[in-house]
């Protein structure tokens, strides 16, 4: 079994995002999203900060410290961009006129409760900042996360233990080793890395899992 790395996951995560989509993309790993989207594609990136039509990273001694996403990193912008007021930004948030946005996770409860924001650390970040706008004001919240902790724990849970960003606010899981739908049913498979069984993805994330149609151990990137 080999483990995708950061890159690969993001590559499964823009295949995923449909034509004409408008996305944003959360601080942190989702940010790589933007340099993965496919090639012909047309795909809106927004970030909260106020701008829509962001593109890939800035080539290096290329970035425009004035052109910045959400979380300070440079980006570039794509022809037809535009910037708006921070507040225009949110409305587009809580109006609902976002298709996908893209979060990092430090748990997602099998019912789709979503925790991103304070593990209690003491670096920890002090606020939830937009994070909460984004899960409940989206129309499909995807997360992007390694399957487990440092420590080998799952960050799949039965319940969160670390405070809510969203509640029930998860459609689909895009780790290291699987992506898993958040259904009404539970946690569906849809795809594992290669040389991954099921028994041992289960056995991994600790919460019950069913198999999809389309779960079959192909290499995901």
């Amino acid at each position: 079994m080999k483990r995708m790395d950061r890159n690969q996951i993001a590559a499964r995560v823009a295949r995923d995002i449909p034509e004409g989509a408008y996305v944003n993309l959360g601080i942190g790993l989702p940010t790589l999203v933007a340099d993965h989207i496919p090639k012909g594609r047309e795909v809106l990136l927004h970030s909260e900060n106020g701008v829509l039509g962001v593109g890939p990273k800035p080539a290096p001694g290329a970035e425009d410290g004035d052109l910045v996403n959400a979380g300070k990193e440079p980006v570039t912008l794509l022809a037809g961009g535009s910037f708006f007021h921070h507040a225009d930004s949110f409305a587009m948030i809580r109006g609902r006129h976002l298709d996908v946005c893209v979060l990092g996770a430090f748990q997602v409860a099998i019912n789709g409760d979503l925790a991103n924001w304070h593990t209690g650390a003491p670096d920890a970040i002090p606020a939830v900042g937009g994070a909460m706008d984004l899960a409940v004001g989206a129309k499909n919240v995807y997360v992007m996360m390694e399957h487990l902790t440092k420590s080998g724990e799952s960050k799949i849970v039965e319940r969160c233990t670390y405070p809510l960003t969203g509640a029930s606010c998860v459609n689909r899981i895009y780790t290291d080793l699987a992506v898993i739908d958040v259904t009404p049913d539970g946690l569906q498979v849809v795809d594992m890395v290669e040389g991954l069984g099921f028994e041992e993805l289960q056995r991994l994330t600790g919460v019950p899992l069913t198999r999809g149609k389309a779960a079959h151990g192909a290499a995901l990137a």
